[in-house]
């Protein structure tokens, strides 16, 4: 079922603006029901500190401020999340890793009940890549997070592409993209 007013959150996770990966999600984007609002957001213009795990230490995962708080907001607000990685090193890019090492802060913080909130979201993914066989980690990890968070799981579009612009050459991810935000809600 389709939320009445989507907001759809792309966090990019590529180290350069205007890849492959960005390419294909815009191109996708182009497609999104009428009336969806997009934010987008590339993580290398908000810079999270290292992630650090207090959980051990009994201490609550300190308040949130600047790009934290920036991330932590839209990534509430958002109905779908769109985790818009290249390919590095068979998964998802460090500063998207990272977003997501941040989400297990988040479930800790007293009040927030961020994993009731995700619950009622969907995570996509979208990632560029020079060859087929390699996206295995990334959709595991992209659909592994879904799954423990009970959110709606819309898939991940994929392309192929090495060298800036050349996912546009690549004539079945172009076409996957028109219909890609589509599927999780005409099941």
């Amino acid at each position: 079922m389709r939320p009445e007013m989507q907001k759809f959150l792309f966090v990019l996770g590529s180290s350069r603006a205007g890849g492959n990966t960005e390419t294909l999600a815009r191109k996708a984007a182009e497609y999104l029901p009428e009336g969806a609002q997009q934010r987008w957001i590339w993580l290398e213009d908000v810079p999270l500190a290292p992630f650090r795990d207090t959980r051990q230490d009994r201490v609550p995962h300190p308040l949130q401020e600047g790009n934290e708080q920036l991330l932590l907001d839209a990534t509430l607000e958002a109905t779908d999340i769109v985790i818009a990685s290249p390919l590095y090193w068979y998964s998802v890019s460090a500063t998207a890793k990272q977003y997501l090492d941040y989400w297990s802060g988040w479930l800790h913080i007293p009040g927030l009940q961020f994993k009731a909130s995700m619950r009622e979201k969907t995570l996509w993914g979208v990632s560029a890549a020079e060859e087929d066989d390699m996206f295995s980690a990334l959709v595991d990890t992209l659909h592994k997070s879904a799954n423990y968070l009970k959110m709606r799981w819309g898939g991940v579009l994929l392309g192929h592409g090495h060298h800036p612009g050349e996912v546009v050459d690549d004539a079945p991810a172009m076409e996957a993209a028109k219909d890609f935000f589509q599927s999780v809600y005409a099941k």
